[in-house]
């Protein structure tokens, strides 16, 4: 895959760099924010080589790209954008003043754990490991020293991350709100500290001191191990007096009076107001959708599961972790955690019908991986990529997630830890391992027949195209060769780059080059060299040529939308040319029948390597006469 061209075609269907706000990135999509929506060309961006799916939420314009690339397509984006990588909490703040107060929220709750899950998925992970140790020993499977000291470090390492949960909360929600993070750590750390009494003794051991507040209510001094929506509050609080702080103490006592004053009032006003009344709320949280989830006969639990993978499309989801770990806290499993797992492996047991069913390259190759993405419990790439872009595979998938989360509600499962869904977490249900897997094999197994059957045929491709002008095989003339020359691929009028009806290529986005009126449909080779991308839509071809230089040779004005009808490709990625040899044939008056400008930027993407970049002065160029001259550095 090319990621510059890839980052390069996102960044011309977006309707170039000016009407990008900013940008970030995370595991699986870019996270854009657009000035103008109606600019964006969904469509096409959906068709570029490495994009699985679009989709808005949040505010943002989110981009899904997929694990181990997104980086690399973001990088490049950056690059030819102009903008900084560090531009994430533009995206977060710019993102935010679009939505609705109900969308902030939720998107609040997920800045604050997205940087969290990896010390949960850790944890819960390793946690699942020690279970399944722990299982084995006590049936005599394996013999291992359970009180030795390699065992019993990893398992404080494995509920380390659950044990200071509210430090990592306190932390990441002070930095979300604006506030200094270490204060929100501090507070935390207040909150758990062992001089309370342990919230997890309560139930055994009842409250072993308390203090009335004016006569009207008690304070019990116990701790908020395990719970989370109060430790948010309490970093809002201590975010927002310290900004004000900031605003009204002078800068030369700022250093002192600002973290000490934010401690004492965020701390006394948490646990004596915010702590109690939003612990109340918490428990009728967990209390409701305990409730829900154990309707009898498993109703209430198929409902969340067919909702699941919908609020996943919707950016929701992040707010589960916050059910999850009061769950836990409170009796001893998430059984939250298989709801969701049932609906991921769905969505993943439809992905993977469309995957083998389809016989076109493009799908296979963006559903197989999806689906086994989704099965080890990243969704996006399945969800957006595949299912939602077909319609019914999303929706059997939905179904198939119904399906398992009431089994699993009938046969009352709940994981030991959370942060991993799919085939990994079984570590977190060593205790009913049958259990799970049957929850998520049928789960899988609706999703995938009712795909097969009802949800997806492909689609007819449009027919190939027989009205090329220029036939495959050619006669090239013989003419002098020069390293240092760009010779034309196609023969007509060459226009300058400036001149070309699209900003991204007039303004050098991409590099530099000239332009080409066609006056023969056909692109050919202008040296030596390797085909580096192809697009699935013709239009256009990237080359290495021997001699260094990197060209972008793209037939006409977004032309991507008319995927692929009108050309003719000659080549594959990775094909050895020689000069002259046809590589694209496109019907021109097809083309511009349907609207598109045929003009032909020919780029150098990699004009930064060269000192200077020359157009030829001829107003008309034939196959391979000189078009661009280099000078390097």
């Amino acid at each position: 895959m090319d990621y510059r061209q890839c980052a390069a075609e996102i960044l011309c269907e977006l309707g170039g760099k000016e009407n990008l706000i900013s940008a970030a990135h995370c595991a699986t999509r870019l996270r854009l924010v657009i000035a103008d929506n109606g600019k964006v060309n969904k469509g096409n961006l959906e068709n570029i080589d490495g994009v699985k799916g679009v989709f808005e939420a949040s505010g943002q314009l989110q981009i899904i790209i997929g694990t181990g690339t997104v980086n690399k397509v973001y990088d490049e984006f950056i690059a030819l954008a102009g903008i900084s990588a560090a531009s994430k909490d533009e995206v977060k703040q710019a993102a935010a003043a679009k939505g609705n107060i109900f969308q902030r929220v939720i998107k609040t709750l997920g800045d604050v754990f997205v940087p969290i899950i990896p010390a949960i998925v850790a944890g819960g992970l390793i946690m699942g490991i020690m279970e399944a140790l722990n299982f084995m020993a006590n049936r005599g499977i394996i013999s291992i020293n359970q009180s030795g000291y390699l065992f019993q470090i990893i398992n404080m390492l494995s509920n380390a991350a659950f044990t200071f949960l509210p430090i990592l909360i306190g932390y990441s929600a002070t930095k979300v709100f604006g506030g200094n993070p270490y204060l929100g750590a501090v507070l935390a750390m207040f909150l758990i500290h062992p001089n309370l009494q342990n919230a997890y003794t309560v139930s055994t051991e009842g409250v072993a001191q308390s203090f009335s507040i004016f006569g009207l209510y008690d304070v019990n001094m116990v701790g908020y191990q395990g719970h989370v929506i109060p430790i948010i509050m309490a970093s809002l609080i201590l975010a927002t007096v310290e900004k004000k702080l900031h605003k009204v103490v002078p800068e030369i006592i700022d250093l002192f009076v600002t973290p000490l004053v934010s401690l004492l009032v965020s701390g006394l006003l948490t646990f004596t107001f915010i702590g109690p009344l939003f612990v109340a709320i918490e428990n009728g949280v967990l209390w409701f959708v305990q409730w829900l989830i154990t309707i009898p006969f498993g109703i209430g639990s198929f409902v969340m599961g067919g909702i699941y993978s919908t609020t996943v499309v919707g950016g929701v989801h992040h707010m589960y972790t916050v059910i999850d770990m009061g769950q836990i806290a409170q009796y001893g499993f998430t059984y939250w955690l298989p709801i969701a797992s049932a609906a991921n492996v769905a969505q993943g047991g439809a992905c993977l019908a469309v995957a083998i069913k389809s016989k076109k390259a493009k799908v296979k190759s963006v559903a197989f991986p999806s689906a086994l993405s989704c099965m080890l419990g990243i969704t996006e790439p399945a969800i957006f990529g595949v299912n939602i872009r077909f319609v019914k595979p999303f929706i059997f998938g939905s179904i198939g997630g119904a399906v398992g989360a009431c089994l699993a509600s009938i046969m009352h499962l709940g994981a030991s830890a959370t942060g991993v869904t799919g085939l990994f977490a079984v570590l977190l249900h060593l205790h009913a391992p049958i259990k799970y897997i049957i929850v998520i094999g049928t789960a899988a197994a609706v999703a995938f027949v009712l795909t097969w059957f009802f949800g997806y045929k492909d689609k007819e491709d449009a027919p190939a195209d027989s009205k090329s002008t220029a036939s495959k095989e050619i006669v090239v003339p013989e003419k002098e060769y020069n390293n240092d020359t760009v010779y034309a691929p196609l023969e007509g009028k060459v226009v300058a780059l400036t001149d070309v009806p699209d900003a991204t290529f007039a303004e050098g986005v991409l590099g530099l080059g000239a332009a080409i009126e066609p006056a023969v449909g056909e692109v050919i080779a202008p040296a030596d060299g390797e085909i580096s991308s192809i697009f699935d839509t013709h239009h256009a071809v990237g080359l290495t040529l021997d001699n260094g230089m990197e060209l972008l040779i793209h037939v006409g004005i977004n032309t991507v939308a008319l995927n692929g009808e009108g050309f003719t490709a000659h080549v594959s990625e990775g094909d050895r040319v020689k000069r002259g040899q046809p590589l694209i044939s496109f019907d021109k008056d097809f083309i511009t029948s349907k609207g598109y400008p045929i003009i032909t930027p020919v780029i150098i993407s990699n004009a930064d390597d060269y000192k200077e970049i020359k157009t030829t002065t001829s107003a008309e160029v034939r196959r391979l006469d000189e078009l661009l001259k280099v000078e390097r550095g």
